[in-house]
């Protein structure tokens, strides 16, 4: 009884910790001259153009070495947020982006993410998994966003341009990953698929 309660504190507290660090952040940098990712729509509801001349206010390189001491598969997880009511090819870009994002976080060998071991067990272990997932609101994946940093898994959130389906600046995926399937089912194991 006395170790699964220290467990459940432990768990419990790293959870506060990395979600009061992640709203600090964010709201020590939202009147900053901190520059913010811009997301392009073309024409096409379907279709967006992603540039890369900006960070991102919530794209944090987090150091995930230690994660490469758990066995197992590997995958990335895609958190697609339902009340936004995406159509299919909109949430598949917007996916598409998140993918891109943590794969350019954790190959840059500049970045604190920068983590070869873990992208050669994701790419060689199973084939570059990912699976999707949903999330019914951005106050719900804001707190998955903020254990999993807790937990030294890269995350981003991707913000869309609102040209198209949704309204300007909406949060709409939360990729997580590459990690072990492992420490990222402590993140979403409750969550249905996509």
């Amino acid at each position: 009884m006395n170790v699964n309660f220290t467990i459940i504190s432990v768990g419990v507290l790293s959870f506060l910790t990395g979600y009061y660090t992640c709203q600090t952040f964010r709201n020590s940098h939202k009147n900053s001259n901190f520059k913010t990712k811009k997301f392009y729509t073309s024409s096409d509801d379907e279709t967006d153009v992603e540039t890369e001349d900006e960070e991102s206010e919530e794209d944090l390189d987090i150091n995930s070495m230690a994660l490469n001491e758990i066995p197992g598969e590997v995958r990335m997880t895609l958190v697609i947020r339902q009340d936004l009511k995406m159509g299919k090819g909109k949430a598949a870009a917007q996916c598409s982006h998140a993918t891109l994002s943590l794969y350019k976080k954790v190959t840059n060998s500049n970045s604190d993410a920068y983590n070869p071991e873990m992208v050669k067990r994701w790419e060689y272990g199973n084939g570059q998994a990912k699976i999707t997932l949903q999330v019914p609101n951005q106050e719900e994946m804001d707190l998955l966003y903020a254990k999993a940093i807790s937990l030294g898994i890269n995350a981003c959130i991707i913000h869309d341009a609102g040209r198209t389906q949704i309204a300007a600046g909406s949060a709409t995926v939360l990729g997580l990953g590459p990690a072990p399937k492992r420490i990222l089912d402590e993140v979403t194991g409750e969550l249905k698929l996509y």
